[in-house]
């Protein structure tokens, strides 16, 4: 993942130019068939936050558009349930399954079910067998496939997606075990309600077989799709959306971009753009959320929203003893992350930075435990990259922190628990992004 060290110093001269980027309006969803560079991507999609859809040139080599798909294109069943149906314990594997056809809380109930099950579900789906439940329509998503059989090499992430926080950053925690890779496996008629992904992310997603139908819609557009409570509506093709006193922002002129999906084609889905997806055939996918410098402050912008959420949702206890620390705690449970946990993140992504751009390994020094060894064990330096992408990192990352100390909540949080204070952090960040830049 290289970078041109004339964009880095472009990037780091002028706070704005990523924004200007942004402003450009997107006409069309770009279809490439062909490889374009690293650099090319950089710009033309992840920093002006544009979607775009690949090729299946892009996943031909990929072992499960080879074992997971049969002749003639459909789910190879029994070679999923050769593979996947049982654990390393000889114990059945347990898959996530969503009801399509049911709504609880603005999403599709999930429970949990054997993938055999699932499978001879599917299948007695495909042919017509009646069913305990002949109205269900389920749908296996949000299946972290990849740390369940960690050694099975299914797919290779494409260049373009490698510099991934979110996936760098939750594997090496101790207290949980969590990522945002997963797996989707639906027949004709799932899909997936309205909404943004996880912190307003990335998502990369690609068809194993099958056929999707994506709406997407731009930044900004999805305030259409709120209630006069501020509720995002659960499906587009709600006939409550007609109702001009429940929605009043609803209108026929909202921009929306359609993308129909084949086999083997990825799509990259940018920070905030709302969609809704249904699969059009019996459809496998593997999908991404993640984020990187390129939106991390779409992402940090994203999580004040929400705790501005928060805070209206309970000023009635406004007047209780640590209603700061609640509000925190709500908005973890909400959101998902809380500002500590976002403040831990970025720390974790600049350590094997710092580290790789300090002189003589000295910014090891002063990291705790063994970086020198820790840092090929737990961060694949591809997702790192260049020495240019990992000053550009920093550069994004010491803009976010700087905005994290201007912000009052932030301030009231407790920094005895921060892995650095933030001033030592920042200072930290600026002399290395400053002298890497005057280098050159």
């Amino acid at each position: 993942m290289d970078l041109p060290f004339s964009l880095i110093q472009r990037l780091y001269q002028n706070s704005d130019y990523i924004g200007e980027l942004r402003k450009e309006p997107c006409n069309t969803i770009d279809y490439i068939t062909s490889p374009i560079s690293y650099e090319s991507f950089f710009k033309q999609y992840l920093l002006s936050n544009k979607p775009c859809v690949f090729s299946s040139i892009a996943t031909a080599g990929w072992r499960a558009r080879r074992d997971w798909v049969t002749g003639d294109g459909k789910p190879h069943f029994v070679q999923l349930l050769k593979d996947f149906a049982m654990d390393e314990q000889r114990k059945d594997v347990v898959v996530p399954v969503a009801n399509c056809n049911q709504e609880k809380f603005s999403s599709h109930p999930k429970r949990d079910m054997s993938f055999k099950d699932y499978i001879g579900y599917w299948k007695n789906r495909i042919i017509g067998v009646p069913t305990k439940e002949p109205t269900d329509c389920l749908y296996l998503k949000d299946w972290h496939f990849t740390r369940q059989f960690a050694g099975y090499t299914a797919y290779t992430t494409p260049e373009y997606f490698q510099s991934d926080w979110l996936n760098e950053y939750w594997p090496q925690q101790q207290d949980t075990q969590d990522d945002y890779r997963f797996v989707y496996m639906g027949p004709k008629g799932s899909w997936t309600s309205f909404h943004a992904d996880v912190f307003h992310s990335y998502s990369w997603s690609a068809n194993i077989c099958g056929c999707k139908k994506w709406l997407l819609y731009p930044p900004g557009e999805e305030k259409c799709f709120k209630n006069k409570f501020g509720q995002l509506v659960f499906s587009i093709d709600s006939v409550e959306l007609h109702d001009t006193n429940l929605y009043p922002e609803y209108h026929d002129d909202i921009s929306c971009f359609e993308v129909i999906q084949k086999a083997g084609e990825v799509i990259f889905v940018p920070s905030g753009w709302h969609h809704q997806v249904f699969n059009q055939e019996d459809t496998i996918s593997v999908n991404h959320n993640w984020f990187n410098g390129c939106s991390v402050d779409l992402c940090w912008n994203y999580v004040k929203e929400c705790l501005k959420e928060v805070k209206v949702e309970i000023a009635d206890c406004l007047d209780m003893d640590g209603w700061l620390t609640q509000c925190q705690i709500v908005l973890k449970a909400s959101c998902g992350i809380d500002y500590a946990e976002f403040y831990n993140l970025l720390f974790s992504i600049a350590k094997p930075r710092l580290a790789m751009l300090s002189p003589n390994g000295s910014e090891k020094n002063n990291m705790k435990g063994d970086t020198s060894q820790c840092m090929a064990k737990e961060v694949n330096l591809c997702q790192i990259g260049s020495s240019e992408h990992a000053c550009f990192d920093l550069i994004q990352i010491l803009r976010v922190v700087e905005d994290m100390m201007q912000d009052d909540d932030f301030c009231q949080i407790d920094f005895s628990a921060l892995p650095e204070l933030p001033v030592e952090f920042s200072e930290k960040l600026q002399k290395m992004c400053s002298e890497k830049i005057s280098e050159k």
